[in-house]
């Protein structure tokens, strides 16, 4: 077990980061990308195993949209910490994109890198339109696009001769997560025996029965040969649990914004939420963010190993949506403390 795999304290498992490089209100993207460098550094000094950017587009509060280069930016900056995507949306790229710059991000840092793939678009359709051109792939043809990426990092594996060569990219050993939020990359990441990751940070109810489906139908391959799933959950610690209500509320701001279509940037947290929010709005977010884990430490400690429990994860990747760099700080610290 290296430096940057410490289990904590009280869990059996390893930890991660899952960050967005959030932008605040009254805050800059410069700002957003040095703070996520700071979180990275001090994650890496606290244990957590892997440091993983999400890709997102047209989002007024995430800086992490260009998803490689901020990347690399973590990983120029840290030394032990696995650094990847969590994840690349594929469909928005060609493959031969992708293996060259991961390629070029392993080349650069060897052994840190990891490359977790989403079929979702990470926005809306008319930016995705924008994002794709020509291509007009729609997430559909995402195991034929694995496929092609897997070949040109794997040409000897590949089920057909590729005529055209991943430089860089070609012969590294770059691990693949799938990434899901719903049943297809679970059975995808199954049938193909590979990582699975799911997004229970925002999709709370699919979460158990997608990892028992990933489990249940798993076949071993020359990746794994055995089932391996992580499972992202918002968690927002604080030193006490009325802090850590009050912290939340940003988090809470900022999913209501989504739902009234009023995006903007990560809203600074207010005392009291219910002159926010209709009853409607209140049950929805409910449902949305039913598997956030908000408290002080032995809350979040109880909390958390409940949640391991119920989703047999063999790795947490924490979620934090907070308006303050030095509350975010504090948050992943007391996790990592537990």
């Amino acid at each position: 077990m290296t430096a940057n795999q410490t289990n904590h304290r009280a869990f059996e498992i390893p930890f991660s980061v899952l960050d967005v490089s959030p932008i605040v209100e009254g805050g800059t993207v410069a700002e957003s990308l040095a703070n996520t460098l700071d979180l990275a550094q001090h994650a890496e000094k606290w244990g957590y195993n892997r440091y993983w950017l999400a890709e997102h587009h047209n989002a007024p509060s995430i800086a992490s949209s260009a998803t490689s280069v901020v990347i690399g930016h973590v990983a120029a900056g840290t030394s032990t910490i696995r650094v990847g995507s969590g994840g690349i949306m594929l469909p928005n790229h060609a493959p031969l994109v992708i293996a060259e710059q991961f390629g070029t991000l392993e080349s650069l840092f060897p052994g840190r890198i990891d490359l977790g793939l989403g079929r979702a678009p990470g926005t809306d359709g008319l930016t995705a339109a924008a994002l794709r051109g020509n291509r007009r792939s729609n997430g559909h043809d995402f195991p034929e696009q694995l496929e092609e990426l897997r070949a040109y990092l794997d040409p000897a594996g590949a089920k057909v001769g590729m005529p055209v060569r991943a430089i860089p990219g070609e012969g590294l050993d770059i691990p693949i997560w799938l990434l899901g939020s719903s049943d297809f990359s679970a059975m995808l990441a199954a049938q193909l025996g590979l990582p699975f990751a799911f997004a229970g940070h925002f999709s709370p109810n699919f979460t158990v029965p997608a990892m028992n489906l990933y489990r249940s139908n798993f076949k071993p391959s020359e990746v794994l040969d055995k089932p391996r799933g992580m499972v992202a959950v918002n968690v927002i610690a604080a030193d006490t649990d009325e802090e850590a209500a009050y912290l939340a509320t940003s988090m809470q701001q900022l999913f209501l914004s989504f739902i009234r279509n009023t995006r903007g940037p990560l809203p600074a947290p207010v005392k009291d939420m219910e002159q926010v929010w209709t009853i409607q709005e209140k049950a929805a977010l409910q449902q949305q963010l039913g598997s956030s884990i908000i408290g002080g430490p032995d809350t979040v400690r109880t909390k958390l190993q409940a949640y391991i429990e119920s989703t047999q994860a063999d790795e947490i990747m924490v979620a934090a949506h907070i308006f303050e760099h030095k509350a975010r700080l504090r948050s992943y610290e007391i996790i990592s403390e537990l």
